[in-house]
């Protein structure tokens, strides 16, 4: 290992402010010299060869056998190394480890507002990466929720650019800490499964900036070495054709300088792709199939081949990806330390949404019979497609029950109402599967939703446990039950965790990374399907139209939209409930009168006024109260998780700076403070602000 990768490991662990945010990764080569590097070897290669690393073989980036320069190794995904497995039970492709561990699913991840988290996640599935000889990890997934319905929410961060961005550039930094490269996906606006290669997102440039931009700068500044583009159109144009996506949009207003790849199959016009400033075609060339025909008919330039062929050359030896890695591969794991931080994760991201005359926590030692039935009782509950993966030790619910509470649990596949009524408290798990290539209704199955209502009808002790990886339909029987719990996908030790929210042992923490609303009419995604059709539609994808995503509610994504619109939802943005209460007090804005570029710093007293230790997550908020034009109520803008003792106070402090009080003006291209009046809001999720103070911006 070189001085400097050592220096950069030590420095992406160091933590310099309340946001989370870490010194960027550097690679161990320079781009500099990684650029000398690949120039070499590029005036050596022939135009057969350069075409020939253009694209993928399958999961592998291609290599040059002449110049002794491997081929690189891909996986999926965000949230665990996804190891393919044939009908024989036998891994598909050569790689250096027999198992994976299962993390919860990212959402979660975003569920704990832990960046730090974020980082030993990440840099865990890094070290799985490097001793099975992956060098790129296809992830992470960090589109922005716009609409529940959608199957991937489960891999990505949730509805908020600014969460999303402060977990993702700790994720960054921790993956790429272990020498395997982070892969940000999808570029750009991918926000719907349905028949995604068909779609078509229709969005502003102030909304790209604002929304959808921010968690890719964020992934970009940290230091990612790749971005993947996605499957949609963004106003008319396949994103990995379209030069106004990855020339204009990635490389020059995100600055980002490295590898750029298709999604699979998801690229068509060899001449566009060329210019557009991708540089790899996966998993084989379909549009770049023809390429040295158009090479030779002057469609393709030999200078657009070299530039791609040089970035590929260039990231991968700023990685070092081509060096002999023996010694690291044979390298033991350290399964049981990836165990506890897929554990940790699932404590700090479970989120208790409703808690009524405390039914929670339920005495370890005492004698209530425990009655326990519905959907992922004895099998887990994760979700499919690229972000599936398989994991070992996995812990079913009823056994992590039965391990807390022993005998007094007793499993019913389909109780009556008589067993309902006897039991003193009753456990329903439900749930969704959610996987790439669809989305999937808000209301759960007639079968799942009539079940939950008989339950809650006959005993008025029922906790609803659910697994999915976005929100659901829960206006019919929230009200009812007497406690909700959302545990996402919690990966394979995630049930232990459960168990342990359930006793008492961990005291919850989670807060939701999204709003989840009454009814999907509520959403500002709603409609999105084209007229007349339904999920269930059957037309093969590729026989299907191009049909519209028009994003006509702007910036007002989210708790942004609720606000705007005065909708109350279900359960709102940064909500999530504890077995201990807190107070805010001392709200105080350093200085209150200030320049645009003049940091500011936040703090407040916030004291755990309950009986048992917890974790509280104190969320900023400034809204700006004389803005020239359309902006939200409110936007988040910091946040930091603070763990106290019974009676403990802490003075919390976060900084400010000019991004936060910005919108995209399109008029100078860039991101504007206007002077004027703004509010600081501090509070416990969007809809219970605690504490404000009036600003001004000279």
């Amino acid at each position: 290992m070189t001085l400097r990768t050592l220096v950069t490991l030590i420095l992406s662990l160091i933590i310099f402010n309340n946001y989370g945010q870490t010194n960027p990764f550097f690679p161990p080569v320079s781009y500099e010299e990684a650029d000398k590097r690949a120039k070499v070897i590029l005036q050596q290669m022939t135009l057969e060869e350069k075409v020939e690393l253009l694209a993928g073989d399958d999961m592998l980036i291609r290599g040059l056998k002449r110049f002794n320069i491997p081929s690189v190794t891909t996986a999926d995904a965000t949230q665990g190394v996804r190891l393919a497995w044939d009908e024989q039970g036998k891994i598909k492709w050569n790689v250096g480890i027999e198992k994976s561990t299962a993390f919860p699913a990212p959402i979660l991840l975003a569920s704990t507002w832990n960046t730090d988290i974020a980082y030993d996640y990440a840099r865990s599935i890094g070290e799985e990466c490097r001793a099975g000889k992956i060098r790129f990890l296809l992830g992470p997934g960090m589109n922005i929720y716009r609409i529940s319905q959608c199957g991937r929410n489960f891999e990505y961060f949730g509805e908020d650019p600014f969460l999303a961005a402060r977990i993702i550039e700790n994720y960054v930094i921790g993956l790429q800490s272990t020498g395997t490269v982070a892969t940000l996906k999808h570029f750009l606006g991918n926000q719907t499964e349905f028949k995604r290669r068909r779609s078509n997102t229709v969005v502003d440039e102030r909304t790209l900036h604002e929304i959808y931009m921010p968690a890719f700068e964020a992934g970009i500044d940290a230091g990612a070495m790749a971005v993947m583009a996605a499957y949609n159109q963004i106003n008319g144009e396949w994103c990995g054709e379209s030069n106004y996506v990855i020339n204009k949009l990635l490389r020059k207003d995100l600055g980002f300088k490295w590898l750029v790849m298709s999604d699979w199959w998801s690229v068509y016009n060899g001449e566009k792709v060329t210019r557009s400033g991708l540089d790899l075609e996966m998993p084989w060339a379909t549009a770049l199939k023809e390429i040295k025909k158009d090479v030779e008919e002057g469609k393709i330039l030999k200078s657009d081949i070299d530039r791609m062929a040089k970035s590929i050359l260039r990231t991968c030896f700023a990685m070092n990806l081509y060096d002999d890695y023996k010694s690291e591969i044979k390298a033991k794991i350290n399964y049981d330390n990836h165990e506890q931080v897929a554990l940790k994760t699932a404590r700090e991201g479970i989120v208790l949404l409703k808690n009524s005359q405390d039914i929670l926590p339920i005495s370890k030692n005492g004698t209530s019979k425990i009655l326990v039935t519905g959907k992922y009782v004895d099998k887990m509950a994760r979700g499919g497609g690229a972000a599936f993966v398989k994991g070992y030790n996995n812990i079913i619910l009823l056994d992590a029950l039965k391990k807390e509470f022993g005998n007094r649990i007793q499993y019913i596949e389909n109780p009556d109402i008589d067993e309902l009524k006897k039991a003193d408290i009753v456990l329903v798990s439900t749930g969704t599967f959610d996987e790439e290539g669809s989305d999937r209704p808000f209301t759960l199955p007639d079968k799942d939703e009539n079940l939950i209502l008989k339950i809650v009808e006959a005993n008025k002790n029922t906790v609803v446990i659910v697994n999915s990886g976005s929100g659901i339909h829960m206006t019919n029987w929230a009200p009812k039950a007497a406690a909700i719990l959302y545990c996402w996908y919690p990966g394979q030790t995630g049930n232990i965790a459960l168990a342990e929210i359930l006793s008492g042992k961990v005291n919850p923490s989670g807060k939701l990374p999204i709003s989840i609303e009454k009814r999907f009419e509520d959403t500002p995604g709603y409609p999105y399907l084209p007229n007349g059709e339904e999920l269930t539609d059957t037309t093969p994808e590729h026989e299907h139209p191009v049909y519209n995503v028009h994003y006509k509610e702007g910036i007002f994504v989210g708790y942004r939209w609720h606000d705007s619109k005065k909708i109350e939802p279900l359960f709102p943005f940064g909500f999530g409930l504890s077995y201990s209460a807190f107070s805010y007090k001392k709200l105080k804005v350093t200085p209150n009168s200030f320049i645009a570029d003049q940091p500011v710093v936040i703090s407040v007293e916030v004291k755990n006024t309950g009986s048992v230790a917890g974790a509280e997550v104190v969320q900023v908020y400034v809204s700006d109260v004389e803005a020239t034009v359309p902006r939200p109520e409110k936007e988040l803008k910091g946040f930091t998780k603070v763990y106290l003792k019974p009676g403990e106070s802490k003075k919390i402090e976060m900084k400010l700076d000019k991004r936060s009080f910005s919108y995209w003006d399109v008029d100078s291209k860039g991101w504007k403070a206007e002077p004027g009046k703004y509010n600081i809001l501090v509070g416990s999720s969007s809809r219970n602000i605690k504490l404000h103070k009036e600003v001004n911006i000279k």
